[in-house]
């Protein structure tokens, strides 16, 4: 999730709810900044990540199984689309495991999503 937080207070916010680990990247300024945490029972090896992205490996003893995830906050400036969409893409080359990419994209596909600003 995007935090907007510097590190000490997410990682504050993390133990308050009890998250046992976590990968916290600082905010510059009042933007951006991104966290994922999870609880004992998950193995997390982190494979990469930048200020758009965290890129992990989990393992879940529930199912035995490992698989990728990538939380991706896509930038909210038009500067950055072509960079923040090429890696993207780059992530998903060589992918063997399940996955699931989430996060906030920040692309507007309608003009009713979009809410001020600019039109």
């Amino acid at each position: 999730m995007e935090t907007k937080l510097d590190q000490n207070r997410m990682e504050r916010v993390r133990r308050r709810y009890s998250f046992s680990g976590g990968i916290e990247i600082e905010a510059e300024g009042s933007r951006e900044g991104l966290c994922l945490t999870w609880k004992d029972d998950i193995v997390v090896t982190l494979r990469s990540y930048s200020k758009w992205h965290i890129d992990v490996l989990l393992w879940e003893d529930c199912i035995q199984k490992e698989w990728r995830f990538t939380g991706f906050y896509g930038s909210p400036y038009s500067k950055d689309r072509n960079s923040v969409w090429s890696l993207l893409n780059r992530l998903s080359q060589g992918n063997n495991y399940p996955g699931l990419v989430a996060g906030d994209f920040n692309e507007i596909l309608y003009s009713f999503e979009k809410s001020g600003g600019v039109p």
